[in-house]
């Protein structure tokens, strides 16, 4: 509890700021005679600069190493940057002119919310990270809006002590002294999260993206390539859109709301009108914080958060219409009967809304498998950011429109009437829209729990899956291993990347020797059954490029390949995936068994990187490969793939195999991309050596376009290209048989690669070449 006391006191300040500055901005036309389109300038442009400064944010605070962890430090900085900031940008005076006080204003406006990113973002990303529970995650925001929901209790009164002549002679010199109270009572409530909140050091964490200045550019290309993801996100994107239009619409007319309870209510007379405009928004925050959250809590357990999320929305619909007709000059006391059921629209919106997003983490680790609260909470509040943006230059628009003039006297004839229409109808619409928009979000309860557990099962510990292994391998077998680090065949040093990408589709469309079969289509698996289908298309595809194909497996679908591959003209090397599973593995040995025997098999693998995942041993190995050995005719080879470095050492199982299968990668090895063919040539050298005369295919060598570094090992398309270009024409030219890993990228292997395992096809997983001009 003290923990979510502590977050809340935090959200208190993120609340207060804007609370106070949206109580604040009104003695900018009122009592200092800007015009509504600075107002709305006013409005719009540091809120813009701030929404596109999120997620530089959110990338730094996700990738930051110290032992404070990633968000505290931010908080602590932004909390001062805005306390000081926001003192100074109310020191306004009369006498300074519009045109100065405009110009002074929005400087320091700038610079209040530049501070308000760097303290914002990790802000919320904590958030996000203080709960892995369902249930809990809302019970934190709601404790956090709760706390939070108190600023707008508080900010409405500062009408009364700014509008009271017993209190300061005028508006804008209350504003002066209310500023310095404000900014430095918010700035230490902001503090307390960086000083209370428990964090993990990340100092030593090695998978975090490198923070330089030299790295810092190519930062921002991942910054809007995370954007771009996060928003292919479907989930994610509903929660994004339908925040959008609720706070937007919201936040244009909230504006409006002490004009309309002068002008309309008390005939244009601030005196008259007393502490009811107080009273409006007081009242409003009260019904938030006793009655719409506690009751939005409990509907989320009780029926989800998306069907709480659309009743509440529905309630707040019947509020505002509720406000046209409660809005009774002689009355003012009507509206109150209106404002319970209009708070529950933004009283349940962040409550709701930042719960959701933490599951959406979740799945986004899932797919990804990367933690990234920042990015996802600088997205979410950028897009609430560009709504408030957008709102207080649509507020300026609007009473320019009705022909509304604050602080004159009288108003023109239907400009307060429409400035009504547009305070019920404007939150009405987007409402509806959101809840148009949430209608399908189907992140549920069971699903959420769902990717939880597989979360959990996936950080327990567990064997190899990939060739994957740890970097620096090969440089432990040389007796001079800075030997590798030098350059042989094809010098692309000086050729442009235009250059290189022609090279590229050459030598694709000359043909390859072979190329390893990547079948499953995106939201497959290894597990799911395979459709004729879909073998059919992909190898469509890939037949006017190789000769040779390769697969991995005889069961699920699998053991059609072959088929369809022979009927193509394509040879076929077979792998019957061997693992700790006896009963899998007798079905794959007979399938491939049976493949061969209908002449559909050209070479046999017998298990693939079995050894290097520990999950048999070696003499059980070489057992499955002597069965199916005895099974085939001589004509068919018989072999087993794993890593280049597990045939060193083993040469029982160099006699048990009639062809040698090794995987070869530079890249794992974390070898620099100019001296990867080095490696790949010492590789090779090095398993002929212990292959007892017998010949070697190379049946994976590759390098991804995408993911992370591996050492000096740099994913990219152009790596990738040069790689490839290299390797090609290094085996042609020493005939060497080898297989290119891979045809398509699969996202599967994020599982167990990260997101470098999704970037290793010539083809992206939508079936599209990857390299092209």
């Amino acid at each position: 509890m003290s923990q979510k006391i502590a977050f809340g006191l935090g959200m208190l300040a993120n609340q207060m700021f804007p609370a106070a500055l949206g109580i604040f901005m009104v003695v900018l036309v009122e009592n200092l005679g800007m015009p509504t389109w600075m107002w709305g300038i006013t409005f719009f442009l540091p809120r813009i600069l701030d929404a596109f400064i999120d997620p530089i944010m959110g990338f730094i605070s996700d990738n930051t190493r110290s032992k404070w962890g990633r968000r505290r430090q931010y908080v602590f900085i932004g909390a001062l940057i805005m306390g000081i900031s926001f003192i100074v940008m109310w020191q306004l005076y009369r006498e300074s002119g519009i045109d100065y006080n405009f110009y002074y204003f929005l400087i320091w406006s700038i610079i209040f919310y530049f501070g308000l990113s760097i303290f914002s973002v990790p802000f919320v990303a904590m958030g996000y990270e203080m709960s892995d529970d369902f249930h809990e995650r809302t019970s934190i925001m709601a404790i956090s809006q709760w706390i939070g929901q108190w600023a707008w209790v508080i900010a409405p009164w500062f009408w009364v002590v700014m509008y009271d002549p017993s209190w300061f002679p005028n508006a804008d010199t209350a504003t002066r002294t209310l500023a310095v109270w404000v900014g430095i009572s918010c700035m230490i409530l902001a503090m307390i999260p960086a000083i209370f909140i428990k964090s993990k050091s990340t100092i030593d964490e090695v998978s975090f993206s490198p923070l330089t200045f030299k790295t810092m550019g190519g930062s921002l290309k991942e910054i809007f390539s995370s954007f771009v993801e996060a928003f292919k996100n479907g989930p994610f994107r509903k929660l994004c859109i339908a925040t959008f239009f609720i706070f937007n619409a919201f936040n244009t007319v909230a504006g409006f709301t002490f004009f309309i309870v002068v002008y309309y209510l008390f005939n244009g007379s601030s005196t008259d009108a007393g502490i009811w405009p107080t009273l409006f928004g007081c009242l409003g925050a009260l019904s938030t914080t006793f009655v719409v959250i506690p009751i939005v809590s409990w509907m989320s357990k009780k029926m989800e958060k998306k069907k709480a999320f659309l009743v509440c929305q529905g309630i707040s619909v019947f509020g505002y219409i509720l406000l046209w007709f409660l809005f009774i000059p002689g009355k003012p006391y009507m509206f109150i009967f209106a404002l319970p059921f209009f708070s529950f629209g933004i009283g349940s919106l962040f409550t709701l809304m930042m719960s959701m997003t933490a599951d959406v983490c979740d799945m986004d680790e899932l797919i990804s498998g990367k933690r990234r609260e920042g990015i996802f909470g600088a997205i979410y509040w950028w897009m609430v950011k560009f709504g408030f943006a957008i709102a207080g230059l649509l507020t300026g628009i609007i009473m320019s429109f009705v022909d509304f003039h604050p602080g004159a006297a009288t108003q023109t004839e239907g400009a307060v009437t429409g400035l009504r229409l547009f305070f019920s109808g404007i939150p009405i619409l987007g409402t509806l829209i959101a809840m148009w928009v949430m209608r399908n979000y189907d992140l549920t309860e069971e699903k959420a729990r769902e990717i939880k557990k597989e979360l959990d099962d996936r950080k327990k510990p567990v064997k190899k899956q990939s060739s994957a292994y740890l970097s620096g391998k090969l440089m432990s077998l040389e007796k001079i291993g800075s030997s590798l680090n030098s350059k042989i065949g094809i010098d692309l040093s000086s050729k442009s990347e235009t250059e290189i990408t022609t090279q590229f589709s050459e030598i694709l469309n000359n043909g390859l020797h072979g190329l390893c079969f990547s079948p499953y289509v995106e939201g497959q698996e290894t597990g799911d059954i395979l459709s004729e289908k879909q073998i059919r298309r992909r190898l469509d595809i890939i037949t006017p490029h190789t000769k040779w194909i390769r697969t991995f497996s005889c069961t699920e679908g699998n053991e059609l390949i072959p088929e369809i591959a022979h009927k193509k003209g394509l040879k076929s090397l077979v792998g019957a995936w061997i693992s700790d599973d006896k009963e899998r593995n007798e079905k794959e040995i007979q399938s491939l068994i049976k493949l061969a025997e209908a002449g559909l098999v050209d070479i046999a693998a017998v298990g693939n990187e079995v050894l290097h995942r520990e999950e048999i041993g070696e003499q059980e190995l070489i057992g499955y490969i002597q069965r199916v050995r005895a099974a085939l005719p001589d004509s068919i080879p018989v072999g087993y793939v794993d890593a280049y470095y597990q045939f060193l050492d083993r040469p029982a199982l160099v006699d048990a195999c009639d062809v040698i299968l090794a995987n070869c990668y530079p890249f794992w090895e974390g070898a620099d991309n100019d001296f990867a063919l080095n490696y790949l040539s010492r590789m090779m050298e090095l398993t002929q050596q212990s292959s007892k005369g017998k010949k070697v295919i190379i049946t994976e060598t590759g390098w991804p376009s995408k993911g992370e570094n591996i050492e000096a090992a740099v994913p990219s398309s152009l790596n990738a290209m040069k790689y490839f270009i290299s390797v090609q024409q290094w085996a042609q030219s020493k005939e060497i048989e080898l297989f290119y890993f891979s045809s398509f990228d699969e996202s599967w292997k994020i599982k167990q690669e990260g997101e470098v395992g999704a970037g290793w096809g010539i083809w992206d997983k939508n079936e599209n070449l990857k390299f092209n001009n």
